[in-house]
């Protein structure tokens, strides 16, 4: 009885499996460009055994952005959690993020609404709910501490802001050739402080800003 038990896991266990690989394709090479053939063949398993996981290519990208959604906001979580300043916590969180989607080179976001795009309405509600939380409480705070200007209208910014993390991922708007997405984050998180410190969070903004100099 006991040898049995594990075997209830298997299928979840590769269901797993599946999903950590083609979330790994899926950034590096984008939703339209990888087949169901190109994750078997990752994987050593034939394409039978992803389509007894997942009915058909697009419950798969559904299972993968969300896995990978819900994997970043517990990241989000734990970084929020440690209460930090609110400038340092958006540098900690912009790392995470890069770190979680490993730099990527294009944006895979926007081949997402334009091929699968049920999916992609799904995912930027989530999206949304999530980081306008997220950036109205590190407003509120930053606004308590001193480190950004009382008079700011939380809620336009937290808004604008949503916007704006989205808007820089359009490759037709900021070609990567042009626009690596590393430093692309990196100054529009800056344009985006710049616009709400005070002279105290200005202090501290500079110390960022100074050590992504030198580590560049």
């Amino acid at each position: 009885m006991f040898l049995k038990f594990p075997r209830l896991f298997l299928p979840l266990i590769m269901k797993e499996k599946i999903i950590q690989k083609a979330t790994e394709l899926f950034i590096n090479l984008g939703f339209k460009s990888v087949t169901m053939d190109d994750i078997a063949n990752e994987m050593g398993i034939s394409k039978k055994t992803i389509y007894a996981h997942f009915g058909n290519k697009s419950k798969l990208v559904h299972d993968t952005t969300m896995t990978m959604f819900n994997h970043i906001t517990h990241g989000i979580d734990c970084i929020c959690a440690m209460n930090k300043n609110p400038i340092e916590e958006l540098y900690e969180i912009k790392k995470f993020v890069m770190l979680q989607l490993k730099d990527e080179k294009s944006s895979p976001q926007y081949q997402l609404q334009k091929y699968y795009p049920e999916v992609h309405k799904t995912f930027r509600l989530k999206h949304f709910d999530k980081m306008y939380d997220c950036t109205t409480k590190n407003l509120e705070r930053g606004v308590e501490m001193g480190l950004y200007r009382e008079n700011i209208d939380i809620e336009f910014v937290s808004r604008i802001y949503f916007i704006g993390v989205n808007g820089i991922k359009d490759d037709a708007l900021f070609p990567v050739h042009r626009f690596p997405k590393v430093r692309l984050f990196e100054e529009y998180l800056e344009y985006h402080l710049r616009g709400i410190v005070t002279k105290e969070g200005l202090k501290i903004l500079n110390r960022f800003i100074k050590t992504t100099l030198s580590n560049a």
